[in-house]
């Protein structure tokens, strides 16, 4: 709350993951792609393979302009935009981890100037020498994944260094080596879809056959260590994190099983084209690498969304607030910690304790989950934030601050009765009642259905239920619709309770 905040139409989960997933994809072919060349380069020389180190050559050159070029501007991109998303994660990475971020850029600049007189060296350099450049640039690569894998791991395991605050023990996380193997699989595996791309354009031939055949392999190893690493890395996250995510969290329990389905279409076709072999068509490599992009990207959201509701989990709040500043914020609210103000309260409130995940039309949108409400019921959903479905921060600031927030959002959303927005009657109707009132916790099928309570019960019974709701339990608010919502969302329950 220290810094100015920036407010873009963008998610910016959307955003943070169209600049990471490039960028973790591009870093990790670099790793694996350097030692796919200097291990192919080594075996065609002692075979005086001049096809194959045609073809290494041919790949060099755009393995060095994607990983030096497109790598390094992601790289920046990916600092400006977590500068800007959450500084105060961004500020406690850049203080703990700092020598961490120093060495790593060391072995960068090691890794890129081995890069450069590695292509270059393809017509000047003897061939020992020529692989021993290879071999420095691959040491250098992987050693850089050594390090930020360490920084990475701890935002969602810090483990000891809750405690200790020692550097070593936050490096060293419960899922560190987990993390460093399926990364480590991750790049053999881009390795051998990117050179089978470049393979895949060849005419039919024997050449053609082997490479594909070579690559495949590469890639179908590291596809196996990925899996495997996977499994490992589950289980190394605190169960507490886990058991949560399983209950109640959506977006990382989807993401993960679509990444199981994605690396069985990949196991797929790279058996088709295995069998395949000098038929291979370059489509057939360019759906395999997107294959490969897409997998990336639903096991970073895995990895980014499963530590809600923290940016580091125990330390900072997704939101930027800091934990050991709760006492603080419960005491004197979150409007006496803003630095940089705008005038409108209630839109300051909302971008610091809301905005980091919820925009008003775009991602995660607030105005369609809450048209139909009114201030006061919006302003209890906000003081128990904590209780909704996803794992969300908790609202730390004062119930009046809550009240600006709601008074903010009232402004914004479409506050006419719910009957005349949706334009529904009965069931239906009950239906999007039960989505606005009940269901931000309690949906059906999970862990938080109540439907079972409502069995036997008649529609007096739970029309007193909803009278008395502020009551039936923490954090539940008070059931503010009108009369047609009420006797809509009766017979909703009804149902429910029969079902």
């Amino acid at each position: 709350m220290n810094y100015p905040f920036w407010d873009i139409p963008v998610g910016y989960g959307i955003l943070m993951a169209v600049i990471a997933v490039v960028h973790v994809f591009i870093s990790h072919f670099a790793i694996g792609g350097g030692l796919y060349l200097v291990v192919t380069e080594q075996r065609a020389r002692k075979r005086n393979d001049l096809k194959t180190l045609g073809f290494l050559e041919k790949l060099s050159r755009f393995f060095v302009l994607v990983t030096l070029v497109a790598g390094t501007l992601t790289g920046v991109g990916i600092w400006f935009i977590i500068g800007l998303l959450n500084p105060a994660a961004t500020e406690a990475l850049i203080h703990n981890y700092v020598w961490g971020w120093a060495t790593e850029w060391t072995f960068f600049v090691v890794e890129i100037t081995a890069a450069l007189i590695y292509y270059y060296g393809w017509k000047t350099m003897a061939p020992a020498a020529h692989a021993t450049v290879g071999w420095i640039y691959f040491i250098f690569a992987w050693l850089s994944l050594v390090i930020i894998n360490g920084i990475i791991t701890f935002m969602l395991t810090p483990g000891r260094w809750l405690v200790t605050g020692d550097f070593w023990d936050g490096f060293f996380n419960p899922t560190y080596w987990p993390s460093l193997v399926l990364r480590t699989g991750v790049c053999l595996m881009l390795a051998g879809l990117y050179a089978l791309l470049v393979a895949a354009r060849y005419e039919a031939s024997d050449f053609k056959a082997r490479t594909v055949r070579n690559t495949i392999t590469w890639a179908l190893v590291g596809l196996v260590i990925t899996l495997l690493a996977q499994t490992w890395y589950w289980r190394a996250i605190p169960a507490a994190i886990t058991s949560q995510a399983v209950a109640s969290m959506r977006t990382p329990m989807d993401a993960l099983r679509y990444a199981r389905w994605l690396a069985g279409a990949i196991a797929i076709l790279l058996a088709l084209s295995w069998l395949l072999g000098r038929r291979v068509p370059t489509m057939v490599a360019l759906v395999l690498l997107a294959l490969g992009v897409a997998w990336f990207g639903a096991f970073e959201s895995f990895r980014e969304s499963v530590r809600k509701p923290y940016v580091i989990t125990g330390y900072i709040y997704g939101n930027g607030v800091e934990v050991a500043r709760t006492k603080q914020y419960q005491q004197d609210g979150y409007l006496a910690a803003i630095a940089y103000r705008s005038g409108n309260d209630g839109a300051d409130l909302f971008r610091h304790a809301c905005r980091s995940c919820h925009t008003l039309d775009g991602y995660k949108p607030l105005r369609p989950a809450f048209a139909g409400a009114d201030r006061a019921f919006i302003a209890a959903i906000i003081r128990s934030a904590h209780l909704l479905r996803g794992n969300m921060p908790p609202f730390l600031g004062t119930a009046a601050e809550a009240d600006q927030i709601a008074g903010y959002l009232s402004q914004q959303i479409d506050s006419r009765p719910l009957e005349q927005i949706c334009q529904e009657h009965g069931w239906d109707l009950g239906r999007q009642a039960y989505a606005l009132r009940c269901g931000k916790c309690h949906q059906p099928g999970t862990a938080s259905d109540k439907s079972k309570s409502f069995a036997g019960l008649g529609a007096d019974d739970l029309s007193g239920l909803l009278e008395t709701s502020a009551s039936l339990g923490d954090g539940m608010p008070e059931f503010t619709g009108d009369a047609a919502e009420r006797a809509a969302l009766v017979a909703y329950l009804q149902t429910l309770g029969k079902q």
